[in-house]
Formats: C-alpha cells, structure tokens, sequence
C-alpha cells in the first residue's frame, strides 16, 4: 500500500511542476507522450488565496437558466456530495459565493496550463506538438436548481474539448457531435498507429479539415437508470424512466434548457424521431433499462429544509461555511 503523502502546494501547482520537469528531460527529437490529469475543479474547492480574492471583488452571475430547485426528482436530488453542498431552496448569495470558489479553481488551472504551454514553447517542441485539453462533466452551480453534474442538462455534458497543433487550424470551432471517446482513433491518425477495429470513435481530423464536417447525427447521453438523453444538432429528449416523465429541448432557441415542449403537437414528429434513436440505441448497446410507455407530468418535490450532511472528504472550512445555521456569505 502506498503510503499517504501530502503536497507543498496546490495540486495543480504540483501537477503543472510534474510535467515541465518532465518536458524539460526529453529530447527534442523523440516523441513524447504526457497525460496530465489535473483534479480541478473538483472539490473542494480550494482555491488560493489571490485567485478567490478576484472573484469576491466582482461575484461571477448567477446562470440565466438559475432556479432555487429542481422542480422534481431526476433521481440524484438526495444523500448525493454535490447536492448537499447548498440548502433548498438555493440561495442566490450561496450560489455566487461557490461560483466564486469554481471560478477561482478555473483560473488557477488555467495558469498552469499556461506554464505547461510555455514550456513547449521555450523548448521549441510547440509547433510540433499536439496539445488537447478535455475536462470532466462541469457543475451545475444553481442551474436548474441543481449544484453537482449528475445531470444529462447541456450545462454538464458540454465540456470543453480543445486542440491544437500541427495541421489543426489556429482560432477555427465546430458543431459538430463529438465526444471523449473520439480521442483515441484521433491521437491513433495523428502519430500512424493502427486504429483497433473495435473502438466506437472518430477521428476528428475529419472533422477540423471539413471532409466529415458532422460525423455523427446524434448522440445518446445515458446516466445510470435514471437519466436518458439523446441529442441532435438543434433538439433533445431528455428521458427519466422512474417517474415516466421527458423533457424536448430546442436547443437553439432556448440552448439553456428553460423551456420544454414535449407536450407541445407541433414538436410530437420530432419527438418520435428521437424516441427511435434512444430505442435504436438501447439495441445496439444492450441498454436493458425499462422505458415507459407513456410520459406525463413529473411529481413536484419540494426539498426546503431536508437536513444535508457533508461527505468525509470536505474539509472543516467547507463545513463551516456551507452545513451551519448562518451559512450565507
């Protein structure tokens, strides 16, 4: 067993030294593989000092899709870290204040990035480097009512996913319906190596030199059992087989999720077209998770009060602040 050990700094300090220490040994005409996986902005969140400071000058807004709570049961609203880290209704003061704290974390791990980044620069690896930075699913933080990422919503599954490099060209984004598991096949196209015959993937080449400017015509979001989604280029069924409830999203009207229009005649053709992708789906991928045959309105829940306890790994400030009486900012 390893013994514990504990860091002199931040962990996305110690992260950054660890791979320009390890840049700095290799030589300039090897290849080189570094996979840095930083813990931020996970909490807790602990900040420094500087970068927490920033943002209590200017709070960060709160979301446009913000809500004091989930108006129903997505099936993670209780006994979960996240959730528990706000009492319900959200306060919207509570709310900016853990923004802040986020933020603060971002920030931080973008300098780091940037020290990395002038590293490769410094010894002349930049141009012919391939750089992706990727992410974990994001927090919510008071959109929807909700704080953690256990959520099929476009605030949690939109993660950033940046590239750059030789051939990829500089300042371009795309649309396109990508997700993490493309990486593989793409990393595979960059250096010549065989892509194994079984990975689900793309490569995204394709799509940044536009001769498969859309891959893929949608996606399925699945969560556990609780949560389905698919996602098109504009709408999205999002699906909760334990209450019989869905939710339509168009996503470039109202791309903040506020507005669902299952029920509403004109959008039932789309409606079907989705429910047969996440059928066609659950085919192809052995989903064995029961879906409803019919959907109506979900049970309204209302969790103002519920006593919330915190999880072993926040620390005593984290308790204080956000599991006493008075614990507005």
């Amino acid at each position: 067993m390893t013994p514990e050990q504990t860091g002199a700094g931040f962990s996305s300090e110690l992260f950054a030294d660890a791979a320009i220490s390890f840049l700095e040994q290799q030589p300039a005409d090897r290849p080189f593989f570094a996979y840095v996986a930083f813990t931020a902005p996970h909490d807790p969140r602990q900040a420094p000092e500087a970068y927490l400071e920033r943002y209590r000058r200017r709070p960060p807004p709160l979301p446009p899709n913000f809500l004091p709570q989930h108006p129903f049961d997505n099936g993670q609203m209780r006994g979960g870290r996240d959730e528990n880290l706000a009492a319900w209704p959200r306060d919207p003061r509570v709310i900016g204040d853990q923004l802040g704290e986020y933020y603060a974390l971002v920030s931080h791990l973008d300098t780091q990035i940037g020290r990395i980044l002038r590293t490769l620069r410094e010894r002349g690896l930049e141009q012919n480097t391939l750089v992706i930075f990727a992410a974990d699913n994001g927090l919510a933080l008071g959109s929807h009512g909700l704080l953690g990422k256990q959520s099929v919503y476009e605030h949690s599954m939109r993660v950033p996913l940046v590239l750059a490099g030789p051939g990829i060209p500089q300042g371009a984004s795309h649309d396109a319906l990508v997700c993490l598991a493309d990486l593989f096949p793409t990393l595979c196209h960059a250096v010549g190596a065989p892509v194994p015959p079984e990975l689900k993937g793309v490569n995204l080449q394709r799509v940044w030199e536009g001769t498969t400017p859309r891959p893929r015509e949608a996606l399925v979001l699945p969560f556990l059992k609780f949560q389905r989604a698919v996602v098109e280029s504009r709408y999205k069924l999002v699906v909760y087989p334990k209450i019989a409830h869905q939710q339509l999203f168009d996503l470039e009207l109202d791309p903040h999720e506020t507005r669902n229009r299952a029920t509403e005649a004109a959008f039932a053709p789309i409606l079907q077209r989705l429910h047969a992708r996440l059928r066609d789906w659950q085919t192809q991928a052995r989903d064995d998770l029961p879906l409803p045959d019919q959907y109506g309105p979900a049970p309204v829940i209302n969790l103002s009060g519920q006593a919330r306890e915190p999880d072993r790994w926040q620390p005593d400030w984290i308790i204080r602040k956000y599991f006493t009486p008075a614990s507005a900012p």
